[in-house]
């Protein structure tokens, strides 16, 4: 048996190289992905198919994400949903070229490289859009719109496009959509203790990214934030130079987090939300039809996106559950002394409302949205 599995594991192994080295790397992950590369026979149909779809679009879009394919498993990021349905909605007339798992590079410099036009589609977080058009920080204020579904709310509204798309659009880039993957949760050390209340992050070095208002908010709920590029974060958990941090139950799987954890907790105070952005000049440049289908093919691959968020958050708790891991959900009183504590309500980020919305007016608007229904529903952890 382990023979067989040896094997195919070579197979595989073969058909991939095979693929990539004769120029067809989107080809390779696509047939990885479809579980067809322990087959030559299948490989080469994909390749062929791959082959015959660039050879017969109008257009090629590269599409570069910081994720592996497999990755969708346990954080939705839906990249090859994406290239699926740009295809199939502009009937052919665009094909995606797909650069997963950070070989364009990731964050920022695929933002960057979406805005000089060196690529015409990427993902990344919302915070990397915040150089660009500084109101997207607003997902940032805690309790804002830190649940799935208020952040649902807010970036299918009316006012959101109407506010925060023109600026976004003045940097370069058109929003294709938005992606839920979940909230950011408070995640402790091992060796460390459960948190349920503010009191409990008293002295806690809580590992922050470089955002101002992430920084004011776990200052206010009593932790005491320690700036960490995201690269050095494990390190900084295992040796102790952080005892927390905050990504999605999702990231902490994938980028593994879970042999390093005690205790999880949803606070549901802020979005770990994701974005895929393309070219706007470029996007200008295509035909009606097709500028028409890419958008069609955005809102399919959001209800793609938002069915899958329970599942894959579920798979990655349960991982990193069998790893030891704790988790806890919070009483809506619970929750409410976290809001009490830092949340948006609070004078204390008046300031920041005026800066990024622009006036308290503005800031109103968008939060009377991101508190009405929508067309989508999405599950909450």
């Amino acid at each position: 048996m382990d023979r067989e599995r040896l094997g195919l594991a070579s197979e595989e192994r073969r058909n991939f190289l095979r693929l990539a080295g004769t120029g067809s790397f989107t080809a390779a992950v696509v047939a990885g992905a479809g579980g067809l590369l322990w087959s030559s026979e299948a490989a080469a149909q994909t390749a062929k198919e791959e082959k015959e779809r660039e050879a017969a679009a109008d257009h090629v879009m590269t599409l570069a994400t910081a994720y592996v394919l497999g990755a969708s498993r346990s954080y939705p990021i839906m990249q090859l949903d994406l290239k699926e349905n740009i295809q199939n909605a502009t009937n052919g007339k665009v094909y995606v070229k797909l650069a997963p798992g950070g070989q364009l590079g990731a964050g920022g410099a695929l933002a960057q490289a979406v805005q000089t036009g060196t690529i015409q589609c990427a993902q990344h977080s919302l915070s990397n859009f915040a150089p660009y058009a500084s109101a997207v920080d607003l997902i940032n204020m805690p309790y804002f719109c830190g649940s799935n579904q208020r952040f649902t709310n807010l970036v299918g509204s009316d006012a959101w496009k109407s506010e925060v798309h023109p600026k976004i659009e003045s940097s370069g880039f058109k929003a294709l959509f938005y992606v839920v993957i979940d909230p950011r949760v408070v995640a402790v050390r091992k060796g460390g203790n459960k948190v349920i209340t503010p009191g409990d992050l008293d002295g806690v070095k809580f590992r922050v990214p470089g955002s101002k208002m992430l920084q004011q908010y776990y200052r206010m709920v009593g932790a005491n934030p320690t700036p960490v590029a995201w690269g050095e974060t494990p390190s900084a958990i295992k040796q102790g130079v952080a005892d927390a941090l905050d990504p999605s139950v999702g990231a902490l799987f994938v980028f593994g987090f879970k042999d390093i954890l005690s205790h999880v907790t949803f606070t549901q105070a802020v979005p770990d939300s994701q974005v895929y952005s393309m070219n706007l000049e470029w996007f200008n440049s295509l035909p009606a039809d097709v500028q028409e289908g890419i958008e069609w093919a955005g809102e399919m691959t959001t209800d793609q996106n938002l069915a899958k968020v329970p599942s894959a958050r579920t798979y990655a708790m349960s991982e990193l559950s069998k790893a030891g891991v704790e988790f806890h959900s919070l009483s809506d009183d619970q929750l409410g002394e976290w809001k009490a504590a830092g949340g948006y309500q609070l004078p204390d980020w008046d300031e920041f409302k005026v800066e990024l919305a622009g006036s308290m007016d503005n800031f109103t608007k968008l939060e009377e949205a991101a508190g009405t229904m929508g067309r989508h529903y999405v599950h909450d952890a």
